[in-house]
């Protein structure tokens, strides 16, 4: 399996095995491991890297600089400002000199489109940092800390609450089908995850044996193993404010909330930046519940996972 990740690039989890995921997972432990041992293998030595960015970050620009860089590679920040991405010249144009220059390409951003474009035309291995659509490398994160939780994840439940379209939720839908974790999406009706991913995730579910469930019920948070939200008003969206606040509220991840998982090791996540008092309250995310800033470091060893397994024969 080592060698068939070369060259590829990680536009969504729907591209990935569940063996496959499981490889990237193994990767990112040896990888934190190794960090921690204080190991400098410089694996990214010679090579380059183009982190193209639409949108604002701080996890997924520190985690893809850091991750690259400690290895010994160049990553080069480009943003809009900086170069053309569909402006002056085709996408199509950008990527083929992207290609040229660099050994892969991230990029973050509005359309998912964009990514798979550059994917086509580049030649190199492109990332996925986020879309309105996916947010892979985040997901890849997410069962990364679940896994230094629990251990095996197959069977454990995750349960989402708040805005069931976004990037992040439509994300968990998809690896949580292929591993076996039971997913709960607790979401008014307005903000259901749409039917084409439900009817692509239902086959991926049965066969690892997940249940997938959306509810607008909030005590279907009984028995989580883990409860995780998102912001209320996602990048792009602030117009939709006050809908979304009045549609949201009663899916706040509160203290309460948290017990009535009826679960003491029960932990909290989220992807962030985090509104406190919105989506969240400060005890539950600062608590001691909360995996959330471990989540965020893990953000740089699954990505370096990926990176590692397109970019490098052996590791």
């Amino acid at each position: 399996m080592k060698n068939s990740f070369i060259g590829r690039s990680f536009l969504t989890l729907r591209d990935f095995s569940p063996e496959e995921i499981k490889y990237l997972l193994t990767i990112a432990k040896k990888a934190k491991i190794d960090a921690k041992k204080g190991k400098n293998l410089r694996r990214f030595e010679g090579k380059s890297l183009a982190l193209l960015f639409e949108k604002r970050s701080t996890r997924t620009r520190c985690a893809f600089e850091t991750a690259f860089g400690e290895e010994g590679g160049h990553p080069v920040f480009l943003s809009t400002q900086d170069i053309q991405l569909g402006g002056k010249e085709s996408l199509e144009d950008t990527a083929r000199v992207l290609g040229r220059m660099f050994s892969a390409i991230q990029f973050r951003g509005f359309k998912q489109e964009t990514a798979e474009i550059l994917s086509k035309y580049s030649g190199v291995p492109v990332y996925n940092g986020l879309t309105d659509l996916f947010h892979p490398t985040q997901a890849l994160a997410d069962i990364f800390t679940m896994q230094e939780s629990f251990g095996n994840v197959a069977g454990r439940t995750l349960c989402y609450t708040g805005d069931g379209r976004n990037n992040v939720a439509r994300s968990l839908m998809i690896i949580c089908s292929k591993l076996g974790v039971n997913f709960t999406v607790i979401t008014p009706p307005e903000l259901n995850p749409d039917d084409e991913l439900r009817q692509i995730c239902a086959p991926l579910a049965k066969a690892s044996g997940a249940v997938i469930t959306v509810t607008a019920d909030i005590a279907s948070v009984k028995n989580a193993d883990a409860l995780y939200t998102d912001v209320w008003i996602s990048m792009g969206e602030e117009d939709k404010r006050d809908e979304r606040v009045r549609l949201l509220s009663p899916y706040q991840v509160n203290q309460t909330l948290m017990d009535k998982t009826g679960n003491p090791d029960c932990i909290f996540l989220h992807c962030l930046p985090a509104v406190k008092g919105e989506e969240v309250t400060a005890d539950v995310i600062d608590g001691p519940q909360s995996k959330a800033w471990d989540q965020a470091e893990n953000r740089k060893w699954t990505i370096k996972a990926v990176m590692l397994a397109t970019l490098c024969k052996g590791n």
